[in-house]
């Protein structure tokens, strides 16, 4: 595969920075430079850091990790609600340009305060809404608040196999999803993607999740075959094939059209 891929989530995992435990884990070191070494393969051009719940809200060390990877890569951070304005907008001038709620392993601003702090991100700096969750638990209520959003992204293809209705429901409203963590999902992944394309073929974007901390096994070069395999078999026009890998992501994260 030589085309350009956007990498939607990623890791930087800095000791250098504080570190948090959750549920008694630490994750090991992962580095910038493990991460270009790590994907020296993959023609990644651009991405999204995504801050992990062993990260809390410390921006430090995204904002180091921005710097040295350049401005195609942006960050999607973990902010308290009580967080001002003036670093919002800080944060954003850094290149963070979503909010990250991580309802599945904790150590963000909480589910109830989703609403609020989604739209004042919006509103200020144009931020989107990251959402790691099992959308099997999106209930009702929950789904009237996301489809709400300006706009919103969901992690790993929505975990579980049980959440994929509720996931293709969503997608109908405009939401974005990621297929990424094949190493953590509950799910066949093929089935999930060739759902998902059918609904809204600029619904999905592709991501390593490296370095996979806490998954049963870590990405692998080959879950990109099988996503590129999937669409191509499903008789995808190379064009929305590469968009899938790049331009849905960089349209959504950089305000860059598809190519």
């Amino acid at each position: 595969m030589t085309q350009p891929v956007f990498d939607a989530h990623l890791h930087i995992v800095d000791s250098a920075f504080p570190l948090v435990e959750n549920e008694g884990y630490l994750p090991g070191q992962f580095t910038v430079a493990d991460y270009r070494k790590r994907t020296d393969e993959l023609h990644v051009a651009g991405g999204a850091v995504v801050s992990g719940s062993f990260q809390a809200f410390d921006q430090g060390y995204l904002i180091a990790a921005l710097k040295k990877l350049g401005p195609t890569f942006v960050g999607v951070t973990q902010i308290p609600v009580d967080t001002s304005d003036r670093q919002i907008l800080e944060l954003h001038e850094a290149g963070v340009r979503a909010v990250r709620f991580n309802v599945f392993r904790g150590g963000s601003a909480s589910l109830g305060e989703l609403d609020r702090l989604a739209r004042r991100a919006h509103d200020l700096a144009g931020w989107h809404t990251e959402l790691y969750i099992d959308a099997q638990k999106i209930d009702n209520d929950l789904a009237r608040i996301i489809t709400a959003l300006p706009a919103v992204s969901i992690d790993h293809l929505g975990m579980t196999a049980g959440g994929l209705p509720t996931l293709l429901r969503l997608v109908e409203r405009g939401v974005k999803v990621k297929a990424t963590g094949f190493g953590r999902i509950k799910m066949d992944p093929a089935t999930a993607i060739r759902a998902i394309m059918k609904v809204d073929p600029t619904a999905l974007m592709v991501g390593t999740d490296l370095p996979s901390t806490r998954a049963e096994r870590p990405f692998r070069n080959e879950d990109f075959q099988l996503i590129q395999q999937t669409l191509e078999a499903e008789g995808f026009a190379p064009d929305q094939v590469a968009a899938v890998f790049w331009g849905n992501a960089a349209d959504f994260y950089l305000n860059v059209p598809p190519q």
